[in-house]
């Protein structure tokens, strides 16, 4: 399995994580040290509109975080990744990672805004994360997204030309449920 670089696009909630490799099922390692935002990088993409058109097309960039898009707040006496949504951008580890299985936590915050104020929530995890910031949308790498939406979670998005092939059975005509029995089907931008 290819090395993955974990990223959080445009998060209005609050995130822990962890992640156990293949061989060592019994022990987690947590991502985030529970203190400060060691080891992980920020990036803000431009700057848009409520419709969510970019100003001026230009990102704010890699750790430069004026608005503190992401913080670290305590909540329920545990300190917790706090995202606020305010701009696009992405959180990723400065690490790779393999043979893992990852799992975080996630709440809602009451806040929103732009062209999502009023709206459904929407973040996603994005992994296999290669190239470029800002490949999508001024604010992503080409990647993997698991959504992570108000009423919506686990759907697959491919960002910036991300496929990939997974084994998926269809349910009523429209849904498809991964299935390791299911048949081998492509997923990208745009289709399905």
């Amino acid at each position: 399995m290819k090395p993955v670089k974990f990223i959080l696009p445009l998060l209005l909630c609050a995130f822990t994580f962890g992640f156990t490799t293949i061989e060592k099922t019994d022990h987690w390692k947590n991502l985030f040290n529970g203190k400060d935002l060691s080891g992980w990088d920020t990036y803000i993409g431009p700057d848009l509109t409520d419709s969510g058109k970019p100003i001026t097309g230009t990102p704010i960039g890699l750790n430069n975080d004026p608005r503190h898009v992401f913080t670290i707040v305590k909540q329920e006496g545990e300190n917790v990744i706090r995202i606020s949504g305010e701009n696009w951008g992405a959180i990723s580890t400065q690490n790779e990672h393999e043979n893992y299985h990852l799992q975080l936590q996630f709440k809602w915050g009451g806040l929103s805004w732009g062209q999502k104020k009023g709206k459904k929530k929407d973040s996603g995890l994005l992994y296999h994360s290669v190239g470029p910031y800002g490949a999508d949308y001024g604010a992503w790498m080409r990647s993997q997204e698991f959504q992570i939406e108000e009423g919506n979670c686990g759907e697959y998005w491919g960002v910036a030309g991300g496929m990939a092939d997974m084994p998926v059975i269809i349910r009523m005509d429209t849904a498809y449920v991964y299935n390791p029995k299911g048949t081998m089907t492509t997923f990208k931008e745009g289709s399905k």
